[in-house]
């Protein structure tokens, strides 16, 4: 595969696009990085097909697009604290992102994207799903849209990472860690495409910044029903060697558990991002 034969194809009718013509596993010419880069703040999330990448690789990729986050909580490849591990092992009944989310809407500088590699995948089942934050905004009513703009969210890790979860030992660790808390604007604009995204999130959102629990609970959940509307949503089928980039700051996505019984095994490096603002 070359890098300059780059074809571009949209994936779902709001989020994604499958990219052919690179080897990932060679440094991306200028011409491919900032194809992909553009393509990625566009879409939301990019996927690839038929890569084959060592660990030295997939960290190389990753670097090109900036600085690496070591994850706090996850097992990590051995030797390489720079990948995350996304395992579920056919005894085990809960998977890792089985729910909607984001990833690190608790740092106080988010992360830019996640890169998750596929090594092994079931017969059937493990698919992931995306939903753009950015048609999921622009679909909001202006009323709604004015709401919003004013409001900042409380983001946390503690009630994900700072308590055992049953079913999860052993794939999360350092508890005692989990002490992130973060404020971010409720509607961002987008660093590299300078779209408006809606950034709240299921997994890691508490409440609105000044509000109660009870208060924020109703326009929250009104929120992360509105953001899955089937039209804002793609499903992604991995294979062995599928690669997905995802743009943490326009997109959600959530695993699917559906293949009890079967090995799914990722490595996940995260990249650094930037501070958000309205």
């Amino acid at each position: 595969m070359l890098n300059n034969a780059i074809d571009v194809r949209p994936a779902g009718s709001a989020v994604g696009a499958e990219i052919s013509g690179v080897d990932l596993s060679q440094p991306l010419t200028d011409s491919a990085r900032e194809t992909l880069r553009r393509t990625l703040a566009d879409r939301g999330v990019v996927f690839f097909r038929d890569q084959t990448l060592t660990p030295e690789q997939h960290i190389r990729l990753a670097r090109q697009f900036g600085e690496i986050n070591v994850n706090r909580f996850f097992s990590h490849a051995e030797g390489y604290p720079e990948i995350a591990l996304v395992v579920k092992e056919p005894d085990q009944k809960k998977n890792i992102g089985g729910g909607w989310h984001t990833d690190h809407s608790y740092d106080q500088v988010p992360a830019k994207g996640s890169i998750l590699y596929a090594l092994e995948t079931p017969p059937t089942g493990g698919d992931t799903l995306f939903a753009s934050m950015y048609a999921a905004y622009d679909a909001l009513s202006d009323g709604l849209k004015r709401t919003l703009s004013g409001l900042r969210a409380v983001h946390s890790s503690r009630h994900v990472f700072g308590v055992k979860r049953e079913g999860m030992e052993g794939r999360f660790h350092n508890h005692a860690d989990a002490t992130q808390d973060a404020v971010h604007p409720v509607v961002i604009t987008h660093p590299d495409s300078g779209r408006k995204a809606l950034y709240v999130n299921p997994g890691f959102t508490l409440r609105f910044e000044g509000w109660t629990d009870e208060e924020s609970e109703p326009l929250l959940s009104y929120l992360y029903q509105h953001a899955v509307r089937p039209e804002f949503v793609y499903r992604f089928a991995w294979q062995p060697g599928s690669l997905a980039f995802w743009d943490n700051r326009a997109t959600w996505h959530y695993a699917v558990n559906d293949y009890h019984g079967e090995r799914r095994l990722m490595h996940r490096i995260t990249v650094e991002g930037c501070a958000l603002g309205a």
